[in-house]
């Protein structure tokens, strides 16, 4: 099996499609934020307040590319920046396959708590009308990379479950 690879704006459910996706296949899956919390030490909101967006992107470089050179994970959900930094989208193509969980600005803001927001250093402090309002500009300019992948789901008509559906028979088409 290709390594599956989610991309998309934070909060559209990479990390809860690639455990799903994972469970179904019974394959191993890794989030990205995750993977450089546990080398790093620190919290992504730490290391973005501390050290800068920039050491933050390196050390989620060096977590794709490890969990590519290691091979064994099956399924990978990335940080909604990760495909906007440097060769990144071109690196994962080349290893896998990329899907890419398109889901609009209203929808993610609705299915993000609090908590949700509050880890994510350029949300913190945001009301609900500019959240959705950064969403829609920070989506924007995201969307020339997202669209790079090598499927899109339009997530907003469909249920999780359709959606797990549809994703898992695309893996599947693609051995």
């Amino acid at each position: 099996m290709k390594t599956l690879f989610l991309v998309g704006y934070m909060g559209c459910g990479k990390s809860t499609f690639a455990r799903r996706i994972a469970r179904r296949l019974e394959v191993e899956w890794a989030d990205t934020d995750r993977e450089v919390e546990q080398r790093e030490g620190a919290s992504v909101c730490d290391l973005f307040r501390y050290e800068g967006e920039a050491r933050f992107r390196e050390a989620e470089r060096a977590a794709l590319d490890r969990l590519i050179d290691e091979g064994r994970v099956g399924v990978v959900a990335t940080g909604g920046g990760l495909p906007v930094w440097r060769d990144n989208m071109e690196r994962m193509n080349g290893a896998g396959l990329t899907v890419y969980l398109r889901r609009p600005a209203e929808q993610i803001a609705c299915r993000m708590s609090p908590y949700g927001r509050q880890r994510r250093p350029r949300l913190r402090g945001l009301s609900d009308e500019e959240l959705v309002a950064f969403m829609h500009r920070d989506m924007a300019e995201r969307e020339a990379f997202y669209a790079r992948a090598q499927l899109v789901f339009d997530c907003a008509a469909a249920s999780d479950d359709e959606l797990l559906d549809r994703i898992v028979k695309a893996l599947q088409a693609t051995d």
